[in-house]
């Protein structure tokens, strides 16, 4: 929350508002107006700090305010009606809660007089969100606006982050009001723990010394934390292995000789297998999620577990944990390395020779590797890897949900925190053009590509007005293979190649280089693996509008590896059929 001088002055509600949002540092709202939030629009016409950005669904305002804020660390927020306007925005807040993403949305209500009447635009946002959301408000006096956004931004930003929404009853806005920014908040009860109990951290530097297969399980809650810093230097300190998964990726270096990858149902054989193998499991700012652990009753059978989160719900939820260690991860992971240091210089370090050599041998043995199409079509995974090298890991990296999230996630290479932004815990198709389109309105000097497939373009792609429209010049890659591709993979394997219902015959309807063009942006298309590189070089020249790239790809095409769900992450496979042998392997004096 910004720090400014309490003023007092006489404004209406919806004034009172936007002076709020003015207070509290926004400068972005992405929204669209409607009858109970129209009072809001007015004094918004003529502000000089507010840029509001007309979207053209409201799950993309909630999708947009996601993206900025992932990709700039500040609080992102959007703005719609009562009704359909704030149920619009149901998708967005389930998903910013689940991948703790800070966002403030602000809705308009009916009257308050009329409130449970069923009156036209009605719906009750506050219960519907109520699961959903960090904290969940209902104004219907408008002298409590200012305190009420106030607390909205830090209730949203701090602790572990997450989507607070303020519903505001249109008399609310309406009416005359006094306006007066606090200066301090009283917040009972809510006192987010972000100083590790230096006891616990004491443990956790002992257990780690005394291990021999230890591995540092990296979540997203180190992106969030901004610790990805403190994090490399106690990879460096210890030399244990890193794994980073789906939220973290760029919170280590991908070229780093300690990082094996992404652990999970499509991770690699080595972080896999590290985890499974592992003595020690740090886990740092993340929640043991199904789609890591696999079947949980045999996820990493003989690790004991140090299990760091800013939110205590989260330690001890799946998986018992050892040394609970409550707190912000910048400050664990410090106190961890002070520790740690402490330790080392009592004679007392950890020998992690032969695990790390044997974890050396297994991701020789099984690198991450695609077979090309032998008709001689596209392969996507080659288009990614591609993409990643031309585009640079300075750029910042959007995807939906899919065969291509993983493929993006897997073949484009991260070095930097805040380069990957996706939709994780959620899974929602549609995400990628509008949190992209959020996060290049954040980063305006950083080049932003939203890597999507045409399901997922096909649901949220009338942002592309937006984008021409505000001057938001995303480039967006679609990897377009005629399918609800994940979908398709699934039935591929477990359902004898019946393809119900995922034929989505998108490399003939839509064109979607006419469709960009009818949107106003540059629409290319790609389908040999000879103009990959020339037509991804002419959509990073083109930087005044949008660019829209179908490249079409073999429908053939799977995620390898895999671990189905609900089995064991034993049961990884490269590709049909084909498991690796990492249990017949010796540990090279690391058992």
């Amino acid at each position: 929350m910004s720090e400014q001088p309490a003023a007092t002055e006489s404004v209406t509600g919806a004034q009172s508002l936007i002076k709020s949002l003015e207070a509290a540092g926004v400068e972005h709202v992405f929204g669209i107006p409607g009858g109970a939030i129209l009072p809001a629009y007015d004094p918004l016409f003529d502000s000089v700090k507010l840029r509001h950005i007309l979207v053209r669904h409201e799950q993309g305002a909630g999708h947009a305010a996601q993206g900025y804020a992932a990709a700039t660390g500040r609080v992102g927020v959007c703005m719609a009606t009562s009704g359909p306007g704030a149920t619009n925005l149901v998708t967005p807040l389930a998903d910013a809660h689940m991948d703790s993403v800070p966002v403030v949305a602000v809705t308009g209500q009916v009257a308050s007089g009329s409130i449970g009447t069923d009156a036209f635009q009605e719906a009750d946002i506050r219960g519907i969100t109520m699961p959903i959301t960090k904290h969940n408000f209902l104004v219907t006096d408008a002298a409590d606006i200012p305190r009420t956004i106030a607390e909205a931004f830090h209730i949203a930003s701090t602790g572990r982050p997450g989507p607070v929404l303020v519903d505001v009853s249109k008399d609310a806005l309406q009416s005359r009001t006094s306006f007066a920014w606090p200066s301090e908040l009283h917040l009972p009860g809510y006192r987010p723990v972000t100083r590790p109990h230096s006891k616990q951290v004491r443990e956790a530097a002992r257990l780690i010394t005394e291990s021999r297969k230890p591995v540092l399980y990296v979540g997203g809650g180190v992106i969030r934390a901004r610790a990805a810093k403190e994090l490399r230097t106690l990879a460096e300190l210890t030399g244990i292995p890193v794994v980073t998964t789906l939220m973290a990726r760029g919170a280590f270096p991908d070229s780093h000789p300690q990082h094996l990858g992404m652990p999970g149902m499509h991770g690699t054989v080595a972080a896999v297998g590290a985890l499974q193998r592992s003595d020690l499991i740090i886990s740092l700012g993340a929640r043991f999620d199904d789609r890591v652990t696999g079947a949980l009753d045999s996820f990493a059978p003989n690790a004991k577990v140090i299990h760091a989160d800013i939110d205590p719900a989260e330690i001890g939820k799946n998986r018992f944990a050892d040394v609970p260690i409550v707190g912000d991860c910048r400050e664990v992971i410090a106190d961890l390395v002070v520790a740690l240091q402490a330790e080392h210089d009592a004679g007392r370090q950890g020998d992690y020779e032969g695990w790390v050599h044997y974890l050396a041998g297994v991701r020789k043995r099984y690198p991450l590797g695609y077979d090309k199409p032998t008709d001689g079509s596209l392969a996507p995974q080659y288009v990614l890897e591609r993409l990643g090298h031309i585009a640079g890991p300075d750029s910042i990296y959007v995807a939906g949900v899919g065969q291509h999230q993983m493929w993006a996630s897997q073949f484009i290479g991260y070095e930097k925190p805040q380069t990957w932004i996706n939709s994780g815990g959620l899974g929602t198709m549609g995400f990628a053009v509008p949190a992209a389109m959020g996060a290049k309105v954040g980063r305006p000097d950083t080049t932003v590509w939203a890597v999507d497939g045409d399901g997922c373009f096909q649901m949220t792609n009338q942002e592309l007005a937006t984008c021409a429209i505000e001057g938001i010049p995303v480039k967006i890659a679609v990897i377009n293979n005629e399918s609800l591709g994940m979908v398709r993979q699934w039935q591929t394997l477990f359902y004898n190649e019946r393809y119900s219902n995922t034929d989505l015959q998108s490399k003939r309807i839509p064109d979607f280089v006419k469709l960009a063009d009818a949107y106003g942006c540059v629409g290319l298309a790609c389908e040999s693996p000879d103009d990959v590189d020339s037509t991804i070089q002419k959509a990073m020249e083109i930087n005044d509008v949008p660019v829209v790239v179908d490249f079409r790809v073999n429908r053939d095409a799977m995620v390898w590896p895999m671990v189905a769900a609900g089995t064991s992450n034993d049961d990884i496979k490269t590709a049909r059929d084909m498991a690796p042998t990492w249990e017949d392997d010796d540990l090279e004096g690391g058992k």
